[in-house]
């Protein structure tokens, strides 16, 4: 008996020998009784003693299972997370017919005058000239009073307003296209009042290209992101890698940030058929007037 035990604790964990262990307990106790006489007390003795294995097993059994649940219960779920939120445009909805006029490159119809939008972009480009001190950017970025400088400074400009236009869905991107088509016809126009050669502005302004695309894309990412990733791309387009001042950085995304804030304020109807934006400056002195933009005024033919 003792030998068939070890057996059973070597080849089985201390719960299974415990239960095999009772129930050979429980087989000598049934048949020990074999050869003396049966007494009252005896059966007493034999009940209490299955009644005691009984509970010592399921009591190992029970405890074995509160081992393997875990601690604590953890909270699961199927639900798919996604990273749409308001940055996405404004989506119209166009029919089939639209869709295959813009497919073939041609604009189909829009929510206002397209007449009224072209005006409108090229005052919108007007006021990204012309409501800027050029000087006060030279003086506190330590910038050259050159064309290329004041191409830089435009096209920040210019980049913030597309940005603001793309949220008024498929008008607010006709509208970038001016915006853009008017900024390069005053780049050349200024070109040639400087008197520099044709060949020579050619190039140059191939070189503008090639910049204003990538400066748009490292500014998109920026706005995007924190601030260091804004001023990495501030660095390399707008000071041209040659900035030694980190105070000179700090304004200049304070300064995108502080002018995002306030075009994401004014009205997208009044953009559209204004175009009419007021730039904050580049050191602010009343931070709670950004909160509070002044409304444009227009007529009935958006002029």
């Amino acid at each position: 008996m003792a030998a068939v035990l070890r057996l059973a604790v070597r080849q089985s964990g201390p719960t299974q020998w415990i239960c095999l262990y009772s129930t050979s307990l429980l087989t000598s106790c049934v048949k020990a009784p074999s050869w003396t006489r049966t007494l009252h007390g005896t059966n007493q003795v034999l009940l209490k003693c299955i009644s005691q294995q009984k509970k010592l097993c399921c009591g190992f059994t029970q405890s074995r299972l509160l081992l393997m649940q875990p601690l604590r219960t953890l909270h699961s779920t199927s639900k798919v997370c996604t990273a749409k939120g308001n940055l996405q445009p404004s989506e119209e909805e166009v029919g089939a017919f639209t869709k295959i006029i813009e497919a073939m490159g041609f604009t189909g119809p829009l929510k206002y005058n397209k007449w009224k939008i072209k005006i409108a972009a090229l005052r919108m480009y007007t006021c990204c000239v012309e409501r800027i001190d050029y000087d006060e950017f030279f003086n506190k970025c330590n910038l050259p009073d050159t064309l290329n400088s004041w191409f830089l400074v435009t096209q920040l400009h210019v980049w913030m307003s597309l940005v603001r236009l793309k949220q008024e869905g498929r008008a607010g991107k006709y509208m970038c296209r001016y915006v853009v088509h008017s900024m390069w016809e005053d780049v050349q126009q200024r070109g040639k009042v400087m008197g520099i050669d044709s060949t020579a502005l050619k190039s140059s302004i191939k070189t503008m290209t090639e910049n204003f695309y990538a400066a748009i894309f490292g500014y998109d990412e920026g706005i995007l992101s924190e601030d260091r990733v804004l001023g990495a791309a501030l660095w390399r387009n707008f000071f041209n890698k040659q900035c030694e001042d980190p105070r000179q950085l700090e304004l200049m995304v304070e300064y995108v940030r502080k002018q995002m804030q306030y075009l994401d304020s004014i009205n997208g109807e009044d953009l559209l058929l204004t175009g009419d934006v007021t730039w904050r400056p580049l050191v602010e002195t009343d931070a709670q007037s950004i909160l509070k933009p002044s409304l444009p005024t227009y007529n009935d033919e958006g002029l």
